[in-house]
């Protein structure tokens, strides 16, 4: 059974949330503001966390930042704001998924499954044979689900780690925004340029020396994204 946090100033709809939840068998813990929320995530164990944006003493967007410094479950936030540069900050602000209130609660489900979904398939809940994929100095451990470059430890998201993953298993190969977002959300790509934008930046900053002249995760213009296979790596390096 999972945990999921539910974090809204405005208890109604806080209470209606848990109540869906509680229909999925989820176990659910309510907060009422980012601090209460911060505080209820050190003690207790939460698979996901839905965190409104707006609230009092410390607003979702604060909340999220300080949650994100110690712990990469999937957050969903929710906001009554529909504009692109809302979806963007959420985005950029560490949150793997968001949705517009009003929101269909089914919808809100589906999406709650998903992002259990990815984040599960990285922990101890599946077990498999172990696999590892290289890069140069970047490195992927798809059992224990660990990311290094160059030896040092590097901390993803649930989705972070899936799209770099998908990107690293195929090395050479460009994959579309559509492509990606497909292979990741399993849904369809509507909309899912800046989606996607967003987490590449943020893989970039976090596996690149200079994001800005990356060595792993490289962009084809026009086309979409690839990692690059060593050995091309190598002899462009040579060439240039």
């Amino acid at each position: 059974m999972a945990n999921i946090l539910v974090c809204d100033d405005d208890r109604e709809i806080a209470e209606a949330i848990g109540i869906y939840l509680r229909e999925e068998g989820y176990r659910v813990f309510k907060a009422y503001d980012g601090e209460q929320a911060v505080e209820l995530l050190s003690r207790e164990q939460i698979h996901l966390l839905i965190m409104d944006v707006m609230m009092p003493k410390m607003d979702g967007i604060e909340a999220t930042l300080k949650i994100r410094e110690n712990s990469s479950i999937p957050i969903i936030i929710l906001s009554a704001r529909s504009e692109d540069a809302d979806k963007i900050l959420g985005l950029n602000i560490g949150a793997d998924d968001y949705v517009t209130k009003p929101f269909n609660p089914l919808e809100l489900m589906a999406r709650v499954k998903s992002n259990l979904r990815r984040y599960t398939s990285l922990g101890s809940l599946e077990q498999e044979n172990r696999h590892i994929h290289r890069a140069g100095g970047l490195l992927i451990d798809d059992e224990t689900k660990e990311v290094t470059v160059d030896g040092e430890p590097v901390r993803l998201t649930p989705i972070e780690y899936n799209i770099l993953l998908l990107l690293v298993k195929n090395q050479g190969r460009v994959f579309s925004i559509n492509q990606i977002y497909e292979n990741i959300w399993n849904e369809d790509a509507i909309g899912a340029d800046n989606t996607v934008a967003v987490h590449i930046r943020h893989i970039r900053e976090k596996i690149e020396i200079n994001p800005r002249e990356p060595r792993y995760l490289k962009v084809v213009w026009g086309v979409g994204y690839k990692i690059e296979k060593q050995g091309d790596a190598d002899e462009e390096k040579q060439n240039g």
